[in-house]
């Protein structure tokens, strides 16, 4: 028989240590964006008992980079030959490298970064998708069935986004899974300075700021929102001025600032570019808007939900999902400034009402759109790798 204290080494060791799961996201890049920002905020959500994350970017860091490798190991992906869409020969040695047993690819990356793991042997592969254009050329469809074959798990951001990839893209719909974007719901909820940004802005506090955050380029419909920004702005008798102000920066910055000046509308419109201060943003707003010719679940309007704005966005993508019942008289059509306009006025002119909205959208946003529901669901779905070792 062992003697006590033999009895007592043997209940004081320790149960060994399971080796966590080695999970590699593969992204383009890690700078401006929503899918970026969802990447990172997975990676950091991740529980660190039972998940080593890594972050491989194809083409270079960015913003969400910053601070990244305090929880994960960040990587560039080694340098890669024109041939490299048909063979990627040093991204799959770079995987057979470092032997994960997840690759998460996400949208953008699909074709080159499935091939790479199918080669070494990845034991699971998911992909992300985060959005897509309506309707997407033929030649995209065709890579991604492809891609989609040496797939094991589709996500979708939405659950339009997940009725076109099982019409279109993956043949197995049983394999296709909607997991709905989250944020830090309560980290938006805390008030920012109003005065601040408004002051160096030249905004008085009687004055109304219709306010946006996205990436200035074609999808995101800035130039409807200048157009039906003009139209309300001719017809606004107060009180105080009415403001566009949009944070975010693109390659159509110099096109709507020309817009807004061939409309006249040049004095009440701030291109404000990049920001960080975003909870001052949210606080100097009275109104979020999005103009977005498609979308997945956008992150931005989460954000704005969270902090207590009422919304008035398009009808595209995960945005009816977004809003839900209770807000679905602030979704406008696409493509058409007078509605965009009108919706917009509509607000605007019973401050009540655009308050109570307000309240609707930030409960919503707390209560569905959570990133802890975000993050348990993926950490199921990397489980899985689990039981394959």
């Amino acid at each position: 028989m062992p003697s006590d204290a033999s009895a007592k080494l043997q209940q004081g060791r320790a149960e060994p240590r399971q080796r966590r799961l080695k999970v590699v996201h593969v992204v383009q890049n890690l700078n401006y964006g929503g899918m970026e920002r969802v990447l990172a905020d997975i990676v950091c959500g991740l529980d660190p008992e039972r998940f080593e994350p890594h972050v491989l970017a194809l083409e270079y860091l960015g913003r969400f980079a910053e601070g990244l490798d305090r929880v994960a190991a960040l990587h560039l992906a080694p340098p890669m030959t024109r041939w490299s869409l048909l063979r990627p020969a040093s991204l799959t040695r770079w995987f057979k490298a470092l032997a994960p047993e997840v690759v998460h690819t996400h949208s953008g990356v699909w074709f080159k970064a499935s091939l790479a793991a199918h080669l070494a042997r990845v034991p699971l592969v998911i992909h992300t998708e985060h959005g897509r254009h309506f309707p997407d050329p033929w030649s995209a469809r065709a890579m991604d069935r492809l891609a989609s074959r040496r797939t094991d798990w589709v996500v979708a951001v939405s659950e339009s986004v997940a009725a076109h990839l099982g019409r279109f893209v993956v043949a197995d719909k049983s394999r296709v899974l909607v997991i709905r974007n989250g944020i830090a719901t309560a980290e938006f909820a805390n008030a920012g300075d109003r005065r601040r940004l408004r002051g160096e802005l030249g905004v008085e506090d009687s004055d109304l700021i219709l306010g946006s955050i996205g990436r200035l380029e074609p999808v995101k419909g800035y130039d409807v929102m200048l157009e039906a920004f003009a139209q309300v702005h001719r017809r606004w008798s107060g009180p105080g001025r009415l403001v566009l102000a949009v944070a975010g920066d693109g390659s159509e910055r110099t096109a709507l600032q020309a817009q807004a000046a061939r409309l006249g509308i040049g004095d009440s419109v701030r291109l404000l570019g990049w920001r960080d201060d975003v909870h001052d943003l949210h606080a100097a707003f009275d109104l979020f808007t999005l103009a977005s010719r498609s979308e997945g679940t956008s992150i931005s309007l989460l954000e704005a939900m969270s902090a207590g704005l009422c919304p008035v966005v398009t009808d595209v993508g995960g945005n009816r999902e977004v809003l839900g019942s209770e807000l679905g008289e602030l979704l406008s059509p696409s493509e058409d400034p007078a509605a965009l306009a009108a919706a917009w006025e509509r607000v605007l002119a019973e401050p009540a009402r655009r308050k109570a909205l307000a309240q609707v959208a930030q409960t919503r946003a707390r209560d569905q759109y959570d990133v802890s529901q975000m993050v348990a669901s993926y950490e199921r779905l990397y489980q899985g790798a689990g039981r394959l070792r």
